[in-house]
């Protein structure tokens, strides 16, 4: 495990940086799950938060009898938000919460799924949810020894109550196409909800 995630915090590092901060957060039960900071200020005033810890195991069918410890799906998240906007440091206990829903809840987190905190993600957020969108953009996806699968880093883009269950009726990739439309930036972390009508 502990290599997996040197390998993991190695792969983070090469692709955004050094990290300028990071928090632990352990739950009752679970590994414990880092977030670490990324700030870029060539990067137009961006900060990203990564969670290191949930690809330390992989997600197992909640269906299935018993869990396999080495096959499966591997994740960490990934957050982009412009800096100095909100408070969003707040975010690094809802990260923390998601990346150990995998181990608390048996899900398997996967692009196109939903999270949702049921609070704002930080203070004043107008979001209490995401959706978790395709990795391979941001940070490469980390290829493991066979037989485990690879880890992937998986961006969440925030949504706002509305576009949550617009997303729930219609799908994510008719909200992904809104948002582009609509030239929405989701990156903002103060951003009202894309037209839906």
């Amino acid at each position: 495990m502990a290599d997996v995630l040197a390998l993991v915090e190695a792969r983070l590092r090469t692709g955004l940086g050094e990290p300028d901060a990071r928090a632990a957060v352990t739950f009752l039960g679970t590994d414990r799950i880092e977030v670490l900071r990324f700030s870029d200020g060539n990067d137009g005033g961006l900060v990203r938060y990564a969670t290191l810890g949930m690809s330390a195991q992989p997600m197992a069918d909640p269906t299935a009898a018993l869990a396999d410890p080495v096959k499966g799906p591997r994740a960490e998240l990934v957050l982009s938000v412009r800096a100095g906007l909100a408070d969003t440091d707040k975010v690094l206990r809802p990260l923390a919460v998601l990346a150990a829903s995998p181990q608390v809840e048996g899900l398997v987190v996967a692009p196109g799924a939903s999270l949702d905190i049921g609070d704002p993600l930080w203070p004043g957020a107008p979001f209490t949810s995401v959706l978790v969108a395709e990795s391979g953009g941001l940070v490469e996806d980390l290829e493991l020894d066979a037989p485990m699968d690879p880890v992937r880093f998986l961006p969440l883009l925030p949504m706002t109550p509305n576009e949550a269950a617009w997303k729930r009726v219609h799908g994510a990739a008719a909200l992904q196409e809104r948002w582009l439309n609509s030239g929405t930036d989701l990156r903002d972390p103060l951003r009202k909800s894309v037209s839906l009508d």
